[in-house]
């Protein structure tokens, strides 16, 4: 488990390439001067471009090129961008710089989770990939923790090199604990060639079904965080902070213990339904801030179980590498997908609908995820 635990560490350092700039928002915005939101809003979400457009095609190359030498590749790349960021350029370099921090990014978050799933023992599978899933909620927390605090003292280029020494070590440690790629045939990969398989991997019932989920999940998850705590009234900072720990508690204890008795994909269904019923209690609760504290609480332990279900998913219905690979590729693509589209598509319901809008925001994607699992369980019965 030492070589998991690495991998995992390596996805911290993925994660933190968000959560560096996101939670010193305020002191980017102190360092480029008469920037617009938007154009400052970039500087973290431009990260995630790369995966919306790539996610898929990385699931493709990683396997030809070979986990080793691309997780140490990317690793190295995220360490060199983030030491050039430290020199906080003019905006649009910085922005250069953060579009390809994002192929760092992508290689890892979808070259780790297929190692994590090859080289975990079948009975500490579920638990290796739950934990595999906190890597974005725990990078968070401890960047913020750690690097607010050393921006305050030391200034931003501080938490970026900080950032580059963290990617350069995991780059060596790596290098050093991976056994040497297994280098197989060399396909030839034209566009023409990439879009049949990029059909091939969302036609699959086995192959597509884990990011479909997962896409479901994270329309939801990420905008719950960002707006839901605002209107918890005084609750807010509490509720800000306690909502990602819950997921992460809940992911790791109950998860892991309902993982060993049931498949992954149930568990999806369960805490999708858990979700809804979470949302309806928040529609009953409306306008009281504690017991619309509490229920979000539940929502988001209910959003924990999908959280690492649909990681573990992915070994659990593809046993072979190809097929995990091109899944850890379309988890990413859609990942990305609900995560830059659910926010702005949450406030709106919200300055539409108030506490009506957000309801129906959870109740719709949940019943969804719902539906479409049920829809693809019966496709791979019926495919074998």
């Amino acid at each position: 488990m030492l070589l998991v635990l690495a991998l995992w560490g390596a996805g911290l350092g993925s994660a933190a390439q968000f959560a560096k700039l996101g939670v010193i928002f305020d002191q980017i915005a102190l360092a480029y001067p008469g920037r617009s939101e938007v154009a400052l809003g970039l500087t973290v979400s431009i990260v995630g471009f790369v995966g919306l457009v790539f996610g898929t095609t990385a699931g493709l190359l990683v396997q030809r090129l070979g986990y080793r030498r691309v997780l140490v590749a990317a690793l190295s790349l995220g360490a060199a961008l983030s030491a050039l960021q430290a020199l906080l350029p003019p905006l649009p370099v910085m922005l250069a710089l953060r579009l390809a921090e994002g192929a760092s990014h992508l290689a890892i978050v979808v070259a780790a989770p297929v190692l994590i799933a090859q080289l975990a023992p079948l009975r500490l599978q579920g638990l290796a990939m739950t934990l595999w899933s906190s890597f974005f909620a725990v990078s968070f927390a401890i960047t913020a923790t750690l690097g607010r605090p050393l921006v305050e003292a030391q200034g931003i280029p501080a938490l970026f090199l900080a950032h580059a020494a963290y990617m350069a070590g995991f780059a060596l440690l790596l290098w050093r604990l991976l056994p040497p790629d297994i280098r197989g045939p060399a396909v030839p990969l034209s566009p023409g060639r990439l879009l049949r398989q990029h059909g091939e991997i969302y036609a699959s019932p086995r192959v597509a079904a884990p990011a479909i989920g997962f896409f479901c999940y994270t329309l939801v998850y990420v905008a719950l965080l960002t707006l839901l705590p605002t209107l918890a009234g005084p609750w807010q900072l509490l509720l800000a902070s306690a909502m990602p720990l819950t997921s992460i508690a809940v992911s790791l204890t109950l998860g892991v213990w309902l993982l060993g008795r049931l498949p992954a994909i149930r568990i999806v269904q369960f805490g999708f339904a858990a979700t809804m019923l979470a949302a309806g209690l928040i529609w009953l609760e409306r306008g009281a801030p504690l017991p619309l504290a509490a229920a979000s609480l539940i929502l988001a332990a209910a959003l924990g179980l999908v959280q690492g279900a649909s990681f573990a998913a992915i070994p659990q219905l593809n046993p072979d590498l190809e097929g995990r690979s091109r899944a850890a590729g379309a988890v990413a693509q859609l990942g990305n997908l609900g995560t830059t589209s659910g926010t702005p598509l949450l406030a709106a319901l919200i300055a539409w609908q108030g506490i009506g809008g957000l309801v129906l925001f959870c109740l719709l994607p949940a019943a969804a995820g719902i539906g479409l699992h049920q829809w693809l369980s019966a496709r791979r019965r019926a495919t074998g």
